[in-house]
């Protein structure tokens, strides 16, 4: 039997977004070294290899961010907690000093800023920027790290919220 496939149209970006939204993302916020130091709110972070250790981000080429990101040599990625909505807020916020505005954080290794109190923290070497769309998607690998106690801050259906323990045994 011959199967022919029909032409379908490519989904369009706010039909796109708004299906994206319906998958629950963990909240980092991703720091660099620059003058100034940047900083900014993130859901895209993932793991990607355990040989060798790598992680992963987006970041659109048109923010504020990139070009610092696009020269950096090392990056921080903060996961944050549930009761750190307000961090959130200020790192996704566009036209402010950031750092100015949170000022819980201290220069680390390489002058990379590193936030204080978040779930956990990664420093990572950038190893690779692979150009996808309007984004750029960064490869990096981890070189230190550090965690704390506390559930994790999400990002569900445009809002933060807290995980919540299911009451189910599985």
């Amino acid at each position: 039997m011959t199967v022919i496939a029909e032409p379908v149209a490519p989904i369009d970006p706010d039909t796109f977004r708004a299906l994206l939204r319906r998958q629950a993302a963990s909240v980092t916020v991703i720091t660099a070294a620059g003058d100034p130091p940047v900083g900014f709110t993130a859901t895209s972070f993932t793991s990607v290899s355990l040989r060798p250790p790598l992680v992963s981000f987006c970041l659109a080429r048109s923010s504020s961010s990139w070009p610092t990101v696009a020269g950096a040599e090392h990056v921080a990625v903060h996961l944050l907690g549930a009761d750190q909505r307000e961090v959130a807020r200020t790192f996704a916020t566009s036209g402010i000093d950031r750092f100015a505005a949170h000022p819980g954080w201290r220069p680390g290794p390489y002058g990379v800023p590193l936030l204080d109190e978040p779930v956990a923290w990664l420093l990572c070497r950038v190893t690779e920027r692979v150009l996808a769309g309007d984004h750029a998607i960064v490869l990096a690998e981890p070189v230190t790290s550090g965690h704390g106690d506390g559930a994790p801050l999400l990002y569900h259906m445009g809002r933060y919220a807290a995980l919540q323990p299911s009451t189910k045994e599985s």
